[in-house]
């Protein structure tokens, strides 16, 4: 499933780095219990929906988050799983 940010037909505003690393903890502690607009409303802090799209399409193209196939925000990123992978033997 792909994910929709509509950022060039809303209003954007750059994000603090604290709002994003909110949203980031957020989703990590939430992770798969929550569709977009949900995690948007259950969020500790509010903000714009703007915003919230540029935080998003941040953690989607960096690979920090992903959807299920029924549309809910799931964390993905896993470092210790890619040093494991790195590190290995090619043969």
């Amino acid at each position: 499933m792909q994910m929709k940010f509509n950022i060039g037909k809303i209003l954007v505003r750059s994000p603090r780095l604290e709002t994003l690393i909110m949203v980031e903890n957020f989703i990590k502690e939430n992770s798969g219990n929550y569709k977009k607009t949900e995690l948007f409303n259950k969020l500790p802090k509010k903000m714009m929906w703007g915003t919230f799209n540029v935080i998003l399409e941040y953690l989607y193209s960096n690979n920090k988050i992903g959807l299920d196939k029924n549309g809910v925000i799931v964390w993905i990123y896993n470092p210790g799983l890619y040093a494991k992978f790195a590190d290995r033997k090619r043969y």
